[in-house]
């Protein structure tokens, strides 16, 4: 009564309430900087309403999804590429600071989840990437400058019919992995090395219709079972089926056995560099260490994909062979459906991984192809040479292609215009501009038709050389 009396003891009082206050709000004041400086934290910065680290029903996916959009209406947009078959909407948000139309120069780069139903940490995951996107906007600069320079395509699960019957706490198993008619949907796409046969699914059918409405030029495809960046070739012109033979018996349970051997891209070199970007930036996946006795260990936590088992139907094959988009395979943990308390673990994981590897869609070669009027030509094609995968130019004549430091020539060509070669130099720091104009040809090209599944790059081009030219 005494100290309350006296201005004295109200100073007194007042210093001991203050004391008391900070040392209260001492965690929430160290953390503050992590925010700014993204290389460091991997600590999760929580939204005033924060994601909860459980896993979410398609009920709950889908309003998280419509809440984050409709408070970060400049942020995102929220669209759906189709429906499962028991009609759950695919959704996809776009996190970008123009969310809801492409911006002429700015890459459009894409995350998969939950291709397999019961694979759902990728699912949560990328919830929790964009929370962090959103959230982080103002106060994170290098979050601010990828979301400036780059619109983000996240689809949480491609397979919410399958995540609807799996159980939490499976490791292993196969219960919930198909979708609701029993397909594998990473077996289910078109294949470069071998005619796939079986059916095609709504869900995979959306994914295709999508990403060739879209040109991406990275992706990264969320799984679980295993601790390792898988990249293409997924699938070899001479796999050998061995009898009786399994790396693991989880895998034996799900996949034909093959010999391991590996099958490279003309783009090996990158897809190495992409693999290494985000184990190096995972908090244990670098280190290669076996999930149990029987798996394997990856050196440097990455593995060409059919050294570790050839497939048949691939997503990530797909996506590079059919339209240049350079897709690699995240297996993020080793339990397919751990229990939930583990997830803010795999966050902490996982986060600074899945944001410095969309970044790397800013490294190497990017501009233009113009007609002699200055107008962009839809559809040019483009081969790095050496590189026999090529890939084509938006509606609005732009291109991206990841390169490593280097000297590189490019082969242009179009339906009405004279190829022409180029040549251009990739460095470290900073992606290289580079446009390119083409000149009209004297004699009007048909277009070619071919029989394969493949993509119709080549046959154009040699089409292409083989004509008069100014």
């Amino acid at each position: 009564m005494i100290l309350r009396n006296t201005i004295v003891g109200q100073l007194l009082l007042l210093m001991l309430l203050y004391t008391t206050e900070y040392l209260c709000n001492a965690k929430t004041v160290s953390t503050e900087p992590l925010s700014m400086a993204l290389p460091e934290p991997r600590a999760y910065l929580p939204d005033a309403q924060n994601l909860d680290f459980v896993y979410h029903d398609h009920e709950e996916l889908t309003r998280f999804l419509r809440a984050t959009s409709a408070r970060y209406p400049n942020l995102t947009a929220l669209y759906s590429i189709g429906k499962s078959i028991q009609g759950r909407d695919l959704w996809v948000m776009v996190v970008s600071s123009s969310p809801y139309e492409h911006m002429v120069g700015k890459p459009d780069v894409k995350y998969v989840g939950n291709i397999h139903g019961n694979e759902p940490v990728g699912r949560e995951m990328l919830l929790h990437l964009i929370q962090y996107f959103v959230s982080s906007y103002n106060t994170d600069q290098y979050v601010k400058w990828l979301l400036d320079n780059t619109r983000i395509h996240i689809l949480p699960t491609m397979n919410p019919d399958g995540y609807a019957v799996s159980k939490e706490g499976t490791c292993d198993g196969g219960q919930g992995r198909y979708n609701a008619r029993g397909f594998d949907l990473n077996r289910n796409f078109p294949d470069y090395f071998k005619q796939n046969n079986k059916r095609g699914q709504p869900e995979t059918d959306a994914v295709k219709d999508w990403i060739s409405k879209i040109q991406f030029v990275l992706s990264g495809s969320l799984h679980g079972g295993a601790l390792v960046a898988s990249y293409p070739y997924d699938n070899t012109p001479n796999s050998r089926l061995l009898k009786g033979i399994c790396r693991s018996s989880a895998l034996c349970a799900m996949f034909q056995t093959y010999s391991a051997a590996p099958s490279l891209t003309p783009d090996d070199d990158v897809f190495k560099h992409l693999s290494l970007v985000y184990a190096r930036n995972h908090a244990k996946m670098s280190r290669g260490v076996a999930c149990k006795s029987a798996t394997p260990a990856f050196e440097n936590g990455i593995t060409n994909g059919a050294a570790w088992y050839p497939l048949t139907g691939g997503m990530q094959d797909y996506n590079y062979v059919w339209y240049g988009c350079m897709e690699i395979t995240l297996e993020i943990s080793c339990c397919k459906f751990p229990p939930a308390y583990e997830l803010k673990k795999y966050w902490e994981d996982n986060q600074l991984s899945l944001i410095k590897f969309l970044a790397e869609a800013h490294r190497g070669v990017q501009g233009f192809v113009f007609d002699p009027a200055g107008m962009p030509i839809e559809r040019a094609s483009i081969k790095i040479k050496g590189r026999d995968v090529g890939f084509q130019t938006t509606k609005y004549g732009e291109f991206w292609r990841i390169l490593l430091p280097g000297y590189y020539k490019a082969e242009v060509f179009a339906e009405g215009y004279a190829p022409r070669e180029v040549e251009f130099v990739i460095v470290e720091q900073h992606p290289t501009l580079l446009n390119v104009t083409l000149q009209a040809s004297k004699y009007i090209i048909a277009s070619t038709t071919t029989t394969t599944n493949a993509p119709k790059r080549s046959t154009t081009a040699r089409n292409l050389r083989d004509q008069p030219t100014d």
